[in-house]
């Protein structure tokens, strides 16, 4: 039985309340999958990194043009984060989600059989289009979860797929050392099916919402982010984050590839562990939202992230040192953006998956606004320059935190 439409909900585009509740609760079997299955489906964007110069010398093309693989792949993302993800709130997500999964498995395999440059940045287009599963299942999780469970349940989904970011380089740059660059793409195709297949079976039949344009539906990620001051604060909080945290790691690229390190691409890529940690860390933050804590744990995270770019700036040449501090600021700028989400998945159930689709966008901007920034504070002012920078990125995060406490304190 389906509500009749409010007028209120026809004002704002929303698709009218299902009174059929989907089944409630995440067991922890049901949680780790759904990491597993996120973190592996992001990670798929993250295999060429570490490989642009052997797909270069394999393919006769210049580093310049290699580049383009990677940024190809990153705008495929942003367009199937805003294009796909808002469907969540529309259609059936047992079926949508292994569906797309196994599209972005085709577009893998296209990548792993390219007989040429051209043919694999379309494909590698097609792999960021369709590689929006873990940002699927995020709001499905915070769908599923009971309200004291959110958080965890949440947090352990979004650490999943950190995880997936960070473990992807590493794993990359030895899968193709020992079998060669496509064999990354095949396996990564293979394991896709596979978890396609696996979520086909175990996720439960989620009620459609009643049915609402296509058009309207994109339209209503912006109107329903207009609607909550609560939502723009954390967008806000997160994108600058995501600048800080993208800066960090493309000026580190730079540190360790200088003296008095002058690291290997496969060491600097090991460092990337410690991140792991990090990330796994930060999971635990979503516990603090369960407990009410969301927002004085907003504030620490941010203070702890503050406190490990002036660590890493002072202490640039040791190399404990900065591993101190990839390890405090993954478990700052992770826990804000794990508090982030899971504050989101509350403010409007009905509009998750479309208030997920404006958080993965605001990060995503923020992010290649901090990789810019990077590039031009190092040339400037090389490592201390860029952790100056940080520092004041953070310093403004934590001043819109304060301003803003009490409004985010009413979600």
């Amino acid at each position: 039985m389906v509500d009749q439409p409010s007028a209120a909900d026809a004002v704002r585009g929303r698709a009218p309340s299902v009174t059929t509740s989907p089944p409630r609760g995440m067991n922890r079997g049901l949680t780790l999958l759904f990491a597993v299955a996120a973190g592996a489906a992001v990670g798929n964007l993250y295999w060429a990194q570490p490989l642009l110069d052997t797909i270069g010398r394999s393919l006769h093309i210049s580093p310049g043009a290699a580049g383009l693989l990677v940024t190809l792949t990153q705008i495929g993302y942003a367009l199937g984060a805003f294009l796909v993800v808002p469907l969540g709130d529309r259609l059936d997500r047992r079926r949508l989600i292994p569906a797309v999964m196994l599209a972005s498995a085709v577009a893998l395999a296209a990548c792993a059989a390219a007989p040429g440059f051209g043919v694999l940045l379309v494909a590698l287009a097609l792999v960021g289009l369709t590689t929006v599963a873990g940002q699927l299942l995020v709001p499905l999780a915070g769908d599923l979860a009971d309200d004291d469970q959110r958080g965890r349940v949440v947090g352990t989904v979004v650490s999943g797929i950190l995880s997936g970011i960070l473990v992807s380089r590493t794993i990359s740059g030895m899968v193709a050392d020992a079998f060669g660059w496509r064999a990354v793409y095949g396996v990564a195709a293979v394991l896709t099916v596979v978890l396609a297949a696996v979520l086909a079976r175990v996720l439960p039949t989620v009620p459609s919402k009643a049915p609402v344009g296509y058009a309207a539906l994109l339209k209503s990620v912006l109107t329903t982010v207009g609607r909550h001051r609560t939502v723009q604060i954390t967008l806000a909080l997160g994108a600058l984050c995501m600048m800080v945290f993208t800066m960090f790691w493309t000026s580190l690229t730079f540190l360790l590839s200088s003296a008095p390190f002058d690291y290997s691409v496969t060491r600097i890529g090991l460092v990337g562990l410690v991140g792991l940690a990090g990330a796994l860390a930060a999971q635990r933050a979503g516990r603090l939202h369960d407990r009410g804590w969301s927002v004085g744990g907003t504030g620490a995270a941010l203070l702890l992230a503050l406190a490990s770019v002036a660590l890493a700036g002072f202490g640039g040449r040791s190399i404990v040192v900065v591993l101190i501090a990839v390890l405090l600021l993954d478990v700052g700028v992770q826990g804000c953006n794990v508090l982030g989400q899971t504050r989101l998945m509350s403010v409007e159930p009905q509009s998750r998956s479309r208030l997920n689709t404006a958080f993965v966008t605001g990060n995503f901007l923020g992010g290649t606004i901090g990789s810019a920034l990077a590039s031009v504070l190092w040339q400037s002012g090389g490592w201390g320059g860029v952790m100056g920078g940080a520092g004041f990125l953070l310093a403004l995060a934590l001043t819109v935190w304060a301003a803003a406490r009490r409004t985010l304190s009413a979600v």
